[in-house]
Formats: C-alpha cells, sequence, structure tokens
C-alpha cells in the first residue's frame, strides 16, 4: 500500500520532539491495520461505507 502519512505533518505534530526515521514507517504500519480493520467490520455489517463507527 502507498504511503499513507504526510512526515511533514507527523513532524510538526511532534515539534516538540525529535522523531526517528523509522517512526515514520511504523505509525504507516499502524494506519494501515486500522483502515483494514475499520473496512472489515463495516463488510460485517453489510456496508461498503466506512464511518467513524468503525475505528
Amino acid at each position: 500500500m502507498a504511503d499513507l502519512i504526510v512526515k511533514s505533518a507527523v513532524k510538526e505534530a511532534l515539534d516538540d520532539h525529535n522523531v526517528s526515521a523509522d517512526f515514520y514507517e511504523a505509525l504507516d504500519d499502524e494506519v494501515t491495520e486500522m483502515l483494514d480493520d475499520a473496512a472489515r467490520r463495516a463488510e460485517a455489517n453489510d456496508r461498503k461505507t466506512v464511518q467513524p463507527r468503525d475505528l
């Protein structure tokens, strides 16, 4: 899957902290997993639309 996060936005959000290079990949993996889980929940409820409650 493509990169889902924007590194500059993450760095800005964590402006008081240093961010290691491998953090971005780990965060992207977590986001990918959250999206996959949300899609499964939507499908389990016979919906094609993913909604906030699926998170």
